[in-house]
């Protein structure tokens, strides 16, 4: 598709209807959005468009409009041309049936319109090709509204002459619809069609051509092969062994693909070896149709199994496998365990969840080392969990967090829950208080995963204006500690000198992450040296102006962004106060003079502002002048000015290339005189805070300063070569990301660090006030946790990602954790006998950044003491060294001497034998 540029699409459409100004247009999309977002059902066609052509589209429409004229066309941000999705398709040449190219994320690749604004677009501007998509309507108990940015792909197998053609419906289609829409492309009556499920190229179960049953309930999958038989034709797809002997029970996986990273849908990573034996040959479970199990012979070990990854599911997989090597665990889920099932649980999943999960760990250690594929588990996620629905990557802690706190739920032996209300703790022993409230949390709590895997914590809030002191007990599953360097944040600034004694040098300094100004002030203040008699004033700039004042040392830093610029302008304390008055001092140079300009907007602003204090008393233009010649004296260029910049040392001029550079310092703590009666240095013109109008200033001009003065220095050539105006541009950012930075073994930071910044006293965050009972305020109370009671499975989240308005960042910092002999002792409060010692078991990995990447899983088995890797599908054998390295992201401990331990080694053991 050839698309025209933006003028041809003008002259071509001239008589097209657009709205007369740029705010019209925007308005006229609003109010579109906002009604069909006001009337959402499923069914509703939304319409994908390129975030390129879409972002052109908002600059001219939210650009102010005294810039527009003519419609726009002659406005800085142009109107677009065309509407093209040509980046985002996969065959541009292909407009009758455009498919998204794969990994595509919303946001970022793609945005969504739904059909009354894509009308409009298309009316305005034409192009395309349009990409129509479905809101469907997903989840058991509370229904959320998606849109299926991608159906579901199906390779559909012609058992006639063996072509294959992908078939695309809605996830939520019926097998019924698949039937009438195979047949009508294939020409074939449906009496006469059988389509079957052909997983991995294998007969699995025939689907039933009435069923009203979706496609995602009947366990299909992205880019799975279904089989087409037609009665009266020959076709043979059986699978067969390399002797030829047709194989009842062992499958034939897909080969694994070479596509593994995660973003977006991918082929599944099958891997085919064979094995005869099962640790546990007795235990009945359902064939969900991959055939994915065989029967184990002895001495065969089982836990070696890996999962095929269905579509970017390597996060589950790696998750799933960590909990399919839990000691405790396994014990559970691979004997009896229906009677525990609870179907009425409000918070549960009717048992099904708890049931798929069980019958999967059954293929897992029966399987030997065949692949299962998770597809009736998947099912059953997706439907009561619909964020993990779909063939996107997710995060395998909080598929961790879901999975356990759903098995739970489905597994709770309360079966009504008794009403209990809480006691004041009126000072009574704190040991006393929290075995009151771990027996009530467990009088409505009662399962194996609370009894392997909760824990207690002791959590203590001060507020900070009564000191109201208030202390809960509160159970977790597991611990998500954050990385030390989350707690901190570091902030670049570039310090001015109001007395032309040093040159503008950028300081980087750490401070809390929700700190106040007042902390920033007395970081940067500390790495510049400051002296008790001078102060700092922050400020922001942007477009070469000072934007606002950071004077309110209470202000929260996290305020800042990383990419605005923050200076800090260095004074002496008498020159703030009262009878002071700010005075900035603008830069600008352009063609022609100030004078000659209609409007301010031909003064071209470059550089960083200046700002001091000066008297309120009425000032002359000489005065002015005197306080301009002092700031930029250290920029003042000497014959020999290679003498200035090897003069500097750590940003200071020595004394000797400050006098060279400006006679009127004789050193660096000397105010600026008065400048007396002489000619102005500088062409100085007096003007408003927008910076249209001026008024030049001379040397008598006499002006009485208001609360903030604004005077423009005109720069001219000369200007340039007297002065070295470098120093007054390129201001650094508050913080560069660098997203390629490794952090190495040198670089690694402890468990233990984490854990202890998890545990220390902090502020709550502005956005997590806690209502002061003594105030009845809400206040930025002080929150210090503490351990008080800990499970036989330890887990630990490492809090590796951080996501922000602005920014989304993965640390990739390496923490050395104890694989054997991690004693937690002096962390816990309770003093109760009990062992508080931990061994790894598990590790849950994170590769590559974020959007993208890649899950894994290590895992001990206990009976063997021997590690392995579980890559999808693919398992092998690994080292214990290797298991430590900066992809760890959720850890795996188990209580050392447990009698939970014991007994399942126990079981293990027994079954093996």
């Amino acid at each position: 598709m050839t698309i025209a540029n933006s003028s041809d699409f003008m002259v071509e459409n001239a008589v097209c209807d657009f709205p007369s100004t740029p705010e019209e247009e925007r308005r006229i999309v609003s109010e579109l959005t906002t009604e069909s977002e006001d009337n959402l059902k499923e069914g509703n066609l939304y319409f994908v468009i390129s975030k390129r052509w879409y972002t052109s589209w908002q600059k001219y429409v939210e650009q102010p409009t005294n810039q527009c004229s003519n419609g726009g066309d002659l406005s800085e941000s142009p109107r677009p041309g065309p509407i093209d999705n040509n980046d985002i398709i996969e065959n541009a040449k292909d407009n009758n049936d455009p498919q998204l190219r794969r990994l595509l994320v919303e946001g970022e690749d793609y945005v969504l319109v739904p059909q009354q604004v894509w009308k409009r677009l298309a009316e305005w501007y034409s192009g395309g090709p349009p990409i129509p998509r479905k809101l469907i309507c997903q989840g058991f108990y509370s229904r959320s509204y998606s849109v299926e940015v991608y159906p579901l792909c199906l390779l559909l197998t012609d058992g006639r002459d063996d072509s294959i053609t992908a078939i695309r419906l809605g996830k939520q289609a019926s097998i019924r619809e698949l039937y009438e829409k195979v047949c009508a492309m294939t020409e074939v009556s449906q009496e006469k069609a059988h389509i079957w499920d052909y997983f991995g190229k294998r007969k699995g179960q025939l689907l039933d051509r009435s069923s009203n049953k979706s496609l995602e309930e009947s366990s299909l999958h992205m880019d799975q092969d279904i089989l087409l038989e037609v009665d009266g034709s020959s076709s043979s797809h059986v699978a067969m062994s390399s002797a030829g002997n047709e194989l009842a029970l062992v499958p034939l996986e897909p080969s694994r693909s070479l596509v593994t990273i995660a973003g977006g849908p991918t082929l599944s990573n099958g891997h085919s070896t064979t094995s005869k034996f099962s640790l546990f040959p007795k235990i009945p479970f359902e064939d969900d149709g991959c055939g994915s199990f065989s029967i184990l012979g002895k001495g065969e070990r089982g836990g070696l199994a890996g999962l095929s990854n269905l579509g970017n599911t390597c996060f589950m997989n790696s998750a799933l496998q960590c909990l399919a090597h839990t000691p405790p665990i396994i014990e559970y889920f691979l004997q009896d365990y229906s009677e525990d099932i609870n179907r009425d649980n409000p918070l549960g999943m009717c048992g099904e969840l708890a049931i798929a999960f069980g019958e999967l760990l059954k293929k897992l250690w029966s399987s030997g080392r065949n692949a299962v594929a998770p597809r009736s588990f998947k099912t059953k996620l997706a439907r009561f969990a619909p964020q993990f629905s779909g063939y996107n990557q997710h995060d395998s802690q909080e598929l961790l967090a879901f999975l356990l706190d759903g098995l739970h739920e489905d597994l709770n032996k309360v079966k009504r829950k008794p009403y209990i209300e809480l006691k004041d703790s009126d000072s009574r022993p704190d040991d006393e208080v929290a075995e009151e409230l771990w027996n009530y949390h467990k009088a409505r709590n009662d399962s194996v995963i609370v009894n392997v895997c909760q824990g207690q914590y002791k959590s203590t809030l001060i507020c900070p204006v009564c000191g109201k002191i208030s202390i809960t007990f509160d159970p977790f599953m597991y611990l998500s500690l954050p990385l030390p360097s989350t707690l901190t944040r570091q902030i670049t600034v570039t310090v001015f000198y109001c007395d032309g004694s040093h040159l503008p040098m950028p300081y980087t300094v750490t401070v809390p992450k929700y700190g106040s100004c007042r902390d920033l002030i007395t970081a940067l203040g500390t790495a510049c040296c400051l002296t008790n008699d001078e102060s700092l004033l922050l400020a922001e700039v942007y477009d070469h102006k000072v934007f606002r004042y950071f004077e309110n040392p209470l202000e929260s830093v996290s305020l800042i962004k990383n990419d605005e610029h923050i200076v800090a302008y260095r004074m002496k304390q008498m020159q703030k106060g009262s009878g002071k008055a700010k005075l900035e001092i603008l830069h600008g140079g352009q063609e022609r003079a100030v004078l000659e300009s209609v409007r301010g907007r031909d003064v071209k602003l470059f550089g960083t502002p200046l700002v001091t204090y000066v008297n309120t008393e009425p000032l002359s233009g000489s005065d002015i002048d005197a306080v301009i010649s002092g700031f930029l004296s250290p920029l003042q260029r000497v014959q020999a000015s290679s003498k200035i910049h090897n003069g500097r040392e750590n940003g200071h001029l020595t004394n000797a290339a400050t006098d060279e550079a400006s006679g009127s310092i004789s050193s660096p703590d000397t105010e600026i005189e008065d400048a007396g009666d002489r000619e102005l240095s500088f062409r100085i013109f007096l003007t408003d805070e927008r910076g249209l109008d001026f008024k030049p200033l001379k040397s008598d001009s006499s002006l009485k300063p208001g609360i903030v003065t604004r005077v423009l220095v005109e720069w001219n050539e000369g200007e340039h070569e007297s002065y070295d105006s470098s120093y007054l541009s390129d201001l650094p950012e508050v913080h560069k990301t660098s997203f390629s930075a490794k952090k190495t073994r040198q670089e690694a930071i402890s468990l233990f660090s984490c854990l202890e910044a998890f545990l220390a006293e902090e502020p709550l965050g502005p956005d997590d006030m806690w209502f002061c009972p003594g105030c009845k305020e809400h206040r930025q109370a002080n929150k210090k946790l503490d351990l008080w009671k800990l499970p036989d499975i330890l887990v630990f989240h490492l809090k590796r990602f951080t996501y922000s308005r602005y920014l989304k960042n993965k640390i990739e910092t390496f923490v050395d954790f104890p694989i054997n002999d991690l004693d937690l002792s002096k962390y816990v409060k309770n003093k109760n006998g009990q062992s508080y010692l931990y061994e790894l078991y598990a590790v849950s990995n994170h590769y590559g950044g974020l959007g993208g990447g890649h899950y894994t899983a290590y895992a001990k088995l206990i009976d063997d003491n021997k590690w392995h890797h579980f890559d999808d599908s693919h398992v092998s054998s690994v080292n214990e060294s290797e298991i430590k390295n900066s992809a760890a992201y959720v850890l795996f401990y188990r209580r050392v001497g447990s009698k939970t331990e014991t007994q399942s080694a126990e079981v293990l053991m027994t079954d093996m034998d």
